[in-house]
């Protein structure tokens, strides 16, 4: 198969060369004798070109497949053999079936969509509603996580006074778990009668999802150690007996050159440096996201274009009651099977919103 720079629906470029050239650059890394003194970048890399030969034989794969086809096809012309018609029909479908799925997956080949990803959900205005809700849609994601095959870690978690989460921070692995995972990024509203009011009113509440790319090789990414502090603290609530007996939980607080600091804390892991590790990769996440909005916003401008903050608009609403909906704002895709979408079937939502999203970004 010739590996070559083929354009995507999305109008940008699906690189299957570079993928083949960097596969080919992480094998020489790899073979270096120095590779395991860092053991979490070490196991990244590996990951990463696991991923990249995969996809790159699956691809070959598809090309071999179609070769094939056509010399039976071609055989069975000249041989006027109908007998063959029966393994040419099974053949074909087979084929069209993959070659549907690798286009699919070229909706997924802007830069990072193939990384794995921490979700984020933040309970917001709402009051105790709300951190219920966003307990609700951890429980969500984790069984959208486990219906799709993704390995989940729960990476911190701080629980509400009476009930639910104010936030709580998923590690999602799995193929292209940062380009299904994006979809979700945005304002989650619910509108229900609410468990915690006597007089079972109607509430809404609200929440927030951050989705951000697990990376440690993003050139856009540069953490100062000046502009690092790095604060240990006894972890609770989460990671088995034993857990807040040490200073094992890390805060890591990073300013660098902007008013805004950005605070990370892990405390899953019971060893102090491997939750350092975690929340070095979080905030590399962080950076990435920032940069990468920032040339969003300046693409935007020299265009002369004026877009709307996102944040705090709400990107789609679970209506439980007086009806149950679920509806996304922006592509318009709903169901009225709530209770499916809240089990974690929400690929029919992430997939229009990934068919949507082709026209978005390559306005951009």
């Amino acid at each position: 198969m010739r590996f070559r720079r083929a354009s995507s629906q999305s109008g940008g470029v699906f690189d299957l060369l570079g993928k083949a050239q960097e596969a080919e650059q992480l094998e020489a890394r790899s073979a270096a004798p120095d590779l395991w003194d860092e053991p979490q970048r070490a196991q990244s890399l590996l990951q990463r070109l696991t991923a990249l030969r995969n996809e790159l034989e699956r691809w070959q794969q598809t090309s071999d497949g179609i070769a094939a086809l056509d010399e039976m096809l071609t055989l069975a012309e000249a041989e006027n053999d109908d007998s063959l018609a029966g393994d040419l029909r099974a053949e074909l479908k087979r084929v069209t079936d993959e070659v549907e799925r690798l286009e699919f997956e070229v909706l997924l080949s802007g830069a990072y969509n193939d990384r794995d990803a921490f979700l984020t959900v933040h309970a917001g205005s709402g009051g105790v509603d709300a951190q219920d809700w966003a307990e609700m849609l951890l429980r969500m994601y984790s069984r959208w996580a486990a219906l799709r095959g993704f390995t989940t870690t729960l990476v911190d978690q701080t629980d509400g006074e009476e009930a639910g989460i104010k936030t709580a921070t998923l590690e999602l692995r799995g193929p292209y778990a940062y380009g299904y995972a994006r979809a979700e990024s945005g304002v989650h509203r619910l509108v229900r009668l609410s468990p915690f009011d006597q007089a079972h009113r109607r509430h809404t509440s609200f929440a927030l999802v951050e989705v951000l790319p697990e990376v440690d090789d993003a050139p856009e990414v540069q953490i100062s150690p000046d502009d690092l502090r790095v604060d240990v603290f006894r972890a609770g609530g989460h990671g088995g007996q034993g857990v807040n007996t040490t200073d094992s939980a890390v805060r890591l607080v990073y300013k660098g050159g902007t008013p805004d600091e950005i605070v990370v804390t892990c405390q899953n892991e019971r060893s102090q440096l491997q939750n350092k590790e975690t929340a070095l990769r979080v905030l590399r996440g962080k950076l990435l996201e920032r940069e990468l909005q920032r040339q969003a916003e300046e693409r935007a401008r020299l265009k002369g274009e004026h877009r709307k903050a996102e944040f705090g608009s709400q990107i789609r609403s679970y209506v439980l009651h007086p009806y149950t909906m679920v509806k996304d704002h922006r592509t318009e895709a709903e169901t009225s099977n709530a209770q499916a979408v809240l089990d974690g079937e929400l690929d029919p939502l992430i997939e229009a919103w990934l068919k949507w999203n082709v026209g978005r970004e390559s306005a951009a």
